[in-house]
């Protein structure tokens, strides 16, 4: 009996620390993304230039506040 009370406790803990480890990465990872963006204004213009197209200031405003939605 005391055996399953052991057990007991080492599957809580560890479902608990999976939990406060998920939310503390989560929190980190919010905080890191919003201080380092993966894209930045000169990429858009980069990349729509490597397609054919010059950009206008305004349509890279709008690909940012696009990207900027989902994250």
């Amino acid at each position: 009996m005391e055996l399953l009370f052991d057990i007991l406790k080492i599957v809580g803990g560890l479902i608990v620390g999976l939990i406060i480890g998920f939310i503390v990465a989560k929190k980190y990872m919010e905080k890191y993304m919003k201080k380092n963006p993966p894209i930045n204004e000169q990429m858009i213009k980069a990349m729509m230039t490597q397609m054919g197209r010059t950009p206008s200031q305004k349509q890279v405003n709008q690909m940012m506040k696009s990207m900027t939605k989902y994250m």
